[in-house]
């Protein structure tokens, strides 16, 4: 059965088997009001948060619903590049996707007001919330206690937008280790904190320097972990050949299903990606070809599909890093998605 025991490091993890009952008599404590699903991309997150709220009614006695923790996801028309569960595989009601389109900037600070709002809404039902995702800040955001910037509507006007637009337009001049220079010699400690080739985190530094704020400010804050709602963290994680042949599987499958053409259509319909958007792996690897992705060879999409292979890589070990420095997350090896997709057609027993 999963061991729940709370663990410092991936090292100490340990499984045999699997098993329903473990899980649903953690998930029926006082101290569990929201379940939380976090690792790395491709780990199978999805698909055991998909198990778990279809055992809900008959496991806990409520029903759940799950709300995506993905900065990705949150935009319209980018799903198989996302991995968007499609809407008639849906056993349950689904949150916080396609919430704004991908020519528009979004936050974690608007994502904290749109997931906080799903999770009360759940918890006023008595549903169990089944917060699901990799992206490190967002799931921080919806379940700790840290508010970010309280002018949330501010930061989506014209104002910000630009001021954005001026400081990535002065880093193309300069060029990444320059802007990084000139980081340094104002905000010395928030630029110790960033890479210098990490162009957009130096940019958002800027940012919170016209603010009236700074960088290492707001990170220091991110150091303590205070939940904001009684929360169980679970952490899926796997060997790492394990989890880098699932991540080639995973690219596979999205470009036989068509992530090509999907990346066409959005080139068609938005010709000025969002900065968050544009960055998503899978889009801008096909978003490079320029032109050529009209008729792309057999040859480039090949080269294509290994880059998007390689930055989901690189992903998942960063999501690793982020993940392990948090003490409260429960490590469990990732099951087997073939058996947990089986088992979970036979519920447990009612507790």
């Amino acid at each position: 059965m999963y061991s729940l025991q709370s663990s410092p490091g991936l090292e100490q993890s340990s499984i045999d088997g699997f098993s329903w009952d473990g899980l649903c008599s953690a998930l029926a404590g006082p101290d569990c009001r929201v379940l939380a699903i976090v690792g790395p991309t491709a780990s199978g997150k999805s698909v055991l948060a998909e198990a778990l709220a279809a055992v809900a009614p008959d496991c806990l006695g409520r029903s759940a619903e799950i709300i995506s923790a993905d900065a990705m996801q949150v935009y319209r028309s980018m799903d198989i590049g996302t991995a968007k569960t499609p809407p008639p595989q849906r056993a349950v009601p689904y949150h916080c996707l396609d919430l704004v389109d991908p020519d528009q900037d979004f936050s974690a600070a608007l994502y904290q007001r749109a997931a906080r709002a799903a999770i009360d809404d759940c918890l006023s039902r008595s549903v169990l919330p089944i917060v699901c995702g990799g992206s490190g800040l967002y799931l921080r955001a919806a379940l700790d206690c840290f508010e970010l910037d309280a002018q949330v509507e501010a930061k989506t006007q014209t104002g910000q937008v630009e001021r954005r637009e001026r400081l990535s337009r002065l880093a193309d001049q300069l060029g990444s280790e320059a802007f990084h220079t000139k980081l340094a010699e104002r905000d010395p400690a928030s630029a110790a904190l960033i890479h210098p080739h990490n162009l957009r985190r130096v940019v958002r530094a800027f940012e919170f320097l016209e603010e009236g704020s700074s960088y290492a400010a707001q990170h220091q804050g991110m150091r303590e972990y205070r939940s904001f709602y009684p929360c169980l963290y679970l952490g899926l994680t796997c060997e790492r050949p394990e989890l880098y042949r699932r991540i080639d599987e995973r690219v596979a499958r999205m470009f036989a299903a068509g992530l090509v053409d999907e990346v066409k259509t959005l080139r068609g319909r938005y010709p000025r990606l969002g900065q968050s958007a544009s960055q998503a792996i899978g889009y801008k690897e096909l978003l490079a070809l320029g032109p050529a992705l009209d008729y792309p060879s057999a040859s480039q999409l090949d080269e294509a599909a290994a880059l998007v292979a390689r930055d989901t890589r690189r992903y998942a070990k960063r999501q690793l890093t982020w993940f392990r420095r948090d003490p409260r997350i429960h490590w469990l090896a990732a099951p087997d998605l073939n058996k947990l997709q089986s088992e979970h057609a036979q519920p447990p027993t009612v507790l």
